[in-house]
């Protein structure tokens, strides 16, 4: 094995290496700030961006895997003309070369623009890696700003390999997760998102070449911006822009980066300033709080959603109710009532009755997932189209269910050395008879089942890719992640593999 640490420098200033974690600073705590007195969150949040990529082989090899997946989820939402038609130039014609390129098409875009092209496309379908905590998210939408900024870089002529991009996303992916543990955005009506423009600002300026400084200025204005309100994600205003939101927040992260390297100032308790900071403002007087000291412990714990493009907190319950598929499938006409068992969060977020009104309504809608999964033995992201909506069969299926609450489930889910995502589905039919109660504690994406989901990520990879290019250039883009051999490639390229030739 290579010897990560001291490659992840280069003369540049990229990912540079020559500061210390100072991982004994551990901010949340509420205290009266002046301009002279940088708010601890901020500080050390700069701090593990400018100190060295000193992580463990896991992580290393579980970031080859995230970008691996979230390529192949970007190639495949281009098939989806709702997310193409968000794609290129904000102004027609308005490209740059040398620019940054969008995986999967022929763009060629200035790196704030790019970020959004490519944040858009693997966010789009709901099928990209998650984080469930206090918070959850998805850590790999900073891959729209990691890769856009990085290859840009690269054809600007920068030595900036595929390991500063997997530096960069376990720094982002541990910023994002950390913060999510104990701050919970959604409780007072902010998109998770918020947490995505935080940690794209952070990990993009260093690799821009930002130093300390520019970090913490760039980070405070990050922090400045607030959040976007979580109404699109729920009744009775569900829809698309929970697929770009993520897009627009690590572009914006960008945006904030570049403006820093000109010099621009930043706010030293833009947090914890009394009336006026965000900690006042937006999070209802109460500290944010950053309960781990920063290392890879979110890398290493990130839930891929292998098998199913579905919100995670349904994934096990997807799964069992494919299991179930083929006791059922030649007596629909004789089911009396589908009971479901689920955790506190699913039941807050997900539990849906009556009309569900686009794609991204029905992604997120546990009875809606259930039954397609019940009907179909399958499901993929054509399941939740207008077509496959309009089979009767779905809506009659939802209106038989009970959805319940286990409280095993819920604390198990809080639990830190569980942290499962736990359903049971158990079908009952009018005779009296029922199928078995079918639990599964922990999804097919989750660290526990690591090595089990590993060839089937490979296999999502695959299938992704293949619906844009040939057989022969899907076997040599599976073939550049067959090792770690990949770490030392040119960004530019690599991009230059996924683009449309």
């Amino acid at each position: 094995m290579v010897d990560r640490s001291a490659k992840a420098g280069h003369d540049d200033g990229v990912i540079a290496n020559d500061d210390s974690v100072n991982s004994s600073i551990i901010a949340g705590s509420k205290m009266t700030t002046s301009p002279a007195h940088t708010d601890a969150m901020l500080q050390q949040i700069a701090d593990y961006v400018c100190g060295p990529a000193d992580f463990g082989d896991e992580a290393w090899a579980t970031a080859r895997l995230c970008l691996l997946d979230s390529l192949g989820c970007g190639l495949l939402a281009l098939n989806y003309p709702q997310c193409t038609k968000l794609l290129g130039p904000v102004v027609p014609g308005a490209t740059l070369s040398p620019g940054a390129r969008v995986p999967g098409t022929a763009y060629e875009l200035d790196p704030i623009t790019a970020a959004f092209n490519i944040g858009c496309i693997i966010r789009w379908l709901d099928y990209n890696d998650t984080w469930l905590a206090a918070e959850w998210g998805h850590p790999s939408d900073n891959f729209g700003g990691i890769l856009a900024v990085a290859d840009y870089r690269s054809r600007l002529g920068h030595s900036v390999t595929i390991q500063d991009v997997l530096a960069a996303a376990i720094k982002a992916y541990e910023i994002q997760g950390v913060l999510a543990l104990q701050n919970s955005f959604n409780r007072v009506g902010l998109d998770h998102v918020l947490l995505v423009r935080v940690a794209t600002t952070a990990v993009v300026t260093k690799l821009l070449g930002g130093s300390h400084d520019q970090v913490i200025n760039a980070v405070s204005n990050a922090w400045i911006d607030g959040g976007a309100l979580r109404t699109y994600r729920h009744a009775p205003n569900t829809g698309s822009r929970k697929s770009w939101a993520a897009g627009d927040a690590t572009r914006r992260g960008v945006q904030l980066a570049f403006m820093s390297l000109t010099g621009e100032m930043g706010y030293a308790s833009a947090l914890t300033a009394d009336h006026w900071g965000f900690e006042d403002v937006l999070f209802a007087g109460r500290a944010v709080q950053m309960t781990r000291p920063l290392d890879d412990y979110v890398m290493q714990n990130i839930l891929f959603k292998v098998a199913f493009p579905a919100e995670f907190h349904a994934q096990t319950a997807a799964e069992a109710a494919m299991i179930l598929h083929p006791q059922i499938d030649t007596r629909w006409d004789e089911i009396d009532r589908i009971r479901i068992e689920t955790q506190e969060s699913a039941m807050r977020i997900i539990n849906k009755t009556g009309p569900l009104n686009n794609p991204a309504d029905r992604d997120h809608c546990l009875q809606y997932i259930v039954a397609a999964a019940l009907l179909h033995g399958r499901l993929d992201s054509d399941h939740y189209e207008q077509a496959a909506a309009e089979d009767p069969r779905i809506d009659k299926l939802r209106e038989c269910m009970q959805v319940v609450e286990h409280p095993h489930y819920s604390n198990d889910y809080l639990d830190p050395d569980k942290r499962s995502i736990a359903n049971s589905v158990q079908v009952f039919f009018t005779d009296g008879s029922h199928t078995p109660r079918i639990e599964v504690e922990y999804p097919l994406g989750h660290r526990r089942r690591r090595e089990e989901a590993i060839p089937l990520l490979r296999e999502k990879f695959h299938n992704n890719v293949a619906t844009r290019f040939s057989s022969e250039r899907v076997t040599s883009l599976e073939s550049l992640f067959a090792n770690d051999s990949i770490d030392d490639i040119p960004v530019d390229q690599f991009i230059d593999k996924f683009v449309d030739r």
